[in-house]
């Protein structure tokens, strides 16, 4: 049930982005996609950079997936935040910029922080490279994207339950991997 006066102590404040974003019925306002874009920019790019094996390619993709955004935005349900509607549609794009037959790279990477000299001494780029494309898929969204399970779910077109089982796997086998490097 909806509050029709003000709010308590007088604070009459708009609900949050996302919650805006939810509870929009149908299609989503160039004014929130502006906002998805400018606020997840940098973790769009790291992830369709590794999708496609390059950051160039990535942000093409980037660029290509705002603009169907842009096109499809009335097909947005509101039934799930639109970010996840959002990286559903970056991550196919990265899908389709990447060359045929190429794996997820993973090097390709932008760094988020400054250079060591061995950034990587335990060679986890090897092993996330290793990984099936979707436990791939759903650690970059959780751990370079940042999104719930929710949100990886919609974005991969699963159920939440799949996504539980996928990063459960992928934890497995990263777990494997640093305790094989571990006793070499």
């Amino acid at each position: 049930m909806a509050h029709a006066g003000p709010r308590p102590n007088g604070v009459n404040k708009a609900p949050p982005l996302r919650d805006r974003i939810v509870m929009r019925v149908t299609g989503a306002s160039l004014d929130d996609l502006e906002s998805v874009y400018r606020q997840g920019y940098c973790g769009f790019l790291r992830v369709a950079s590794a999708v496609t094996g390059e950051e160039a390619r990535g942000a093409d993709a980037v660029q290509d997936a705002f603009a169907r955004a842009i096109e499809q935005r009335t097909g947005f349900r509101g039934d799930g935040p639109l970010e996840a509607w959002v990286w559903r549609i970056v991550v196919n794009a990265a899908r389709a910029a990447r060359p045929r037959h190429q794996e997820t790279d993973v090097t390709a990477v932008p760094a988020s922080g400054a250079a060591d000299d061995d950034p990587d001494p335990y060679g986890v780029d090897t092993w996330l490279t290793a990984l099936p494309e979707r436990e791939r898929l759903a650690v970059f969204l959780r751990y370079f994207a940042d999104l719930d399970y929710r949100s990886i779910a919609t974005a991969l077109d699963v159920e939440v339950g799949t996504i539980s089982a996928t990063l459960h796997a992928a934890h497995e086998a990263l777990r494997r991997s640093l305790e094989e490097a571990q006793q070499t």
